[in-house]
C-alpha cells in the first residue's frame, strides 16, 4: 500500500525479486487479484510485476472526477515505493488507456507499453448511439454516452447481478474463449469467488469512475507516445480489433499483435506479451 495525500493505493507484486520491473493495469472492472494461470505466467516471465488497484477498486480510495491520466500519479507512487527508476507498463481492456497514459506522460521512466483489447477514445456528442452505430464505430458506445449524459449505476449493477447469478448456477469465473470448453464452476473455488466478489460486488465505484474517465478527455495525446507500443487483440474480438485500428493510426510506430481467442487472452498469448515487455 502507498499513500497519496488522503488516498490509499493498494497493489500486489509478483514475479522474480530481481526481475525487470513492470506495472500492470487491470481491466474494467477488475482488481489486483490475478488468476492462477496469469500468476504462473508472471512467475516464469523474468518480470517483477506490480498491479495497483485504481481508485474505487479493491480497497483503493475512490477519487471522483479522476481522468485516465490521473493514473500516472498512482503509477509513480507505486514505482517509487518499490525503488523502480524505469519500468514497463501493460494493461488489459480498460487498463489499456491507463498504460498508454503512463507511456505518454512518463517517457523517461516507461520502457515499453503493451495493451490487450484496449479501448479507444470515446465520442459522446450528439444523441445516444444506436446499436448499428456502436457496431460500426466502437468509440460511439452507449456506455460512454451514458457516463456523460445519464446514469451508469443501474445498468452496471444489473450486469453484475447477471454475472453473479450465472456463477451461482455453476458458471466459470471467466467466459470461455470461442470454441473452448468452460472452466470449472467458480462457486467451488473460494479464491475465484473472492476475486469475483472484489470485482463485481465491492468495486462498483471504480467501475463507474473508469467509464466516466474513458468518456471524457484522457489528458494526453496518443500521438505524443514515443516508447515502443504493442497493441494486442484476439481473433474473435471484433470490437477490440476496431479499437486497435484507431490506436495504431494515432500512435507512432505502434506494433499490431494478434492471437487466436477472444477478449481475454489465453495463457500462451499472455506469456508472449510478457516476453515482449522484456525486450530491449
Amino acid at each position: 500500500m502507498v499513500r497519496i495525500g488522503d488516498r490509499m493505493v493498494l497493489y500486489s507484486v509478483h514475479g522474480a525479486d530481481d526481475g525487470l520491473p513492470a506495472l500492470s493495469f487491470g481491466g474494467t472492472p477488475s482488481t489486483r487479484w490475478k488468476r492462477p494461470d496469469a500468476l504462473a505466467a508472471i512467475e516464469s516471465s523474468g518480470l517483477r510485476v506490480a498491479t495497483p488497484d485504481r481508485p474505487g477498486y479493491g480497497g483503493s480510495t475512490r477519487q471522483p472526477g479522476r481522468t485516465v491520466s490521473s493514473v500516472v500519479e498512482d503509477a509513480v507512487a507505486v514505482a517509487d515505493a518499490l525503488g523502480w527508476t524505469q519500468f514497463a507498463v501493460t494493461g488489459g481492456s480498460g487498463g489499456g488507456p491507463h498504460a498508454l497514459a503512463c507511456a505518454a506522460l512518463l517517457p523517461d521512466r516507461v520502457t515499453r507499453c503493451a495493451v490487450i483489447g484496449s479501448n479507444a477514445p470515446s465520442i459522446v456528442d450528439g444523441p445516444e448511439p444506436t446499436e448499428e452505430e456502436e457496431r460500426d464505430d466502437p468509440r460511439r458506445n452507449r456506455t460512454s454516452w451514458l457516463a456523460v449524459h445519464g446514469d451508469l449505476r443501474p445498468g452496471l449493477e444489473e450486469t453484475a447481478r447477471t454475472i453473479l447469478t450465472a456463477v451461482e448456477e455453476g458458471g466459470p469465473e471467466i467466459p470461455p474463449s470461442p470454441g473452448s470448453p468452460p472452466g470449472p464452476p467458480a462457486r467451488e473455488d473460494a479464491a475465484a469467488m473472492a476475486r469475483l466478489t472484489a470485482t463485481f460486488v465491492t468495486s462498483h465505484d471504480g467501475w463507474i469512475d473508469d467509464h466516466v474517465a474513458f468518456a471524457n478527455p484522457w489528458g494526453f495525446e496518443l500521438g505524443d507516445i514515443r516508447v515502443p507500443v504493442s497493441l494486442w487483440h484476439g481473433s474473435a474480438d471484433e470490437r477490440a480489433g476496431k479499437c486497435a485500428d484507431i490506436l495504431a493510426a494515432a500512435i507512432p510506430h505502434a506494433e499490431r499483435k494478434y492471437y487466436v481467442g477472444g477478449h481475454i487472452p489465453p495463457t500462451n498469448a499472455y506469456r508472449e506479451l510478457l516476453r515482449w515487455l522484456t525486450l530491449s
